[in-house]
């Protein structure tokens, strides 16, 4: 399993739902939080691994790590935070990023169990940061034009 890097066109394309949660779909999930945790992240989507599918993980310090597969945004915060964020597949630059302060998700596990948690911090963050991945989008897409110009040139540079 490999990390894909900005440029590649995996990481524009809008990720499939999961018809079947099964060994296949356990395994990739346990693959993605290995993955995660040798990168030392915070989360993982599926299209971040070349998979197109709708799964992400997250891992937070000092919690259990989260498995969403096939997620739902329920409803986000009008209150808005700006707050710092990096991505593996953007590796070496940060920016500050504006997202809403809470979001309300329903998803499924990796057992094909439904959850649903309202989160708020870093969180709710990861949480916006990698549903984003399932729709195309990056953290860049968030900035204005200048900023991810500049951005751009510097993940360029390395």
């Amino acid at each position: 399993m490999e990390i894909i890097k900005l440029g590649n066109e995996i990481l524009r394309q809008k990720a499939e739902r999961i018809q079947k949660i099964d060994g296949a779909i356990h395994t990739l999930a346990a693959e993605m939080l290995n993955m995660l945790e040798q990168k030392k992240g915070v989360g993982l989507a599926g299209p971040q691994v070349g998979v197109l599918k709708r799964i992400f993980v997250i891992k937070l310090v000092k919690e259990p790590s989260m498995v969403f597969i096939n997620p739902s945004i329920l409803k986000t915060a009008q209150e808005t935070v700006k707050y710092e964020e990096g991505c593996l597949s953007v590796p070496g630059v940060w920016a500050d990023v504006i997202r809403p302060a809470t979001v309300a998700i329903q998803a499924w596990n990796e057992k094909g169990r439904p959850f649903t948690i309202e989160a708020s911090g870093l969180l709710a963050r990861a949480i916006l940061h990698e549903f984003d991945h399932l729709e195309g989008v990056l953290f860049i897409d968030h900035l204005s034009e200048l900023k991810r110009t500049r951005l751009l040139a510097k993940f360029n540079k390395l």
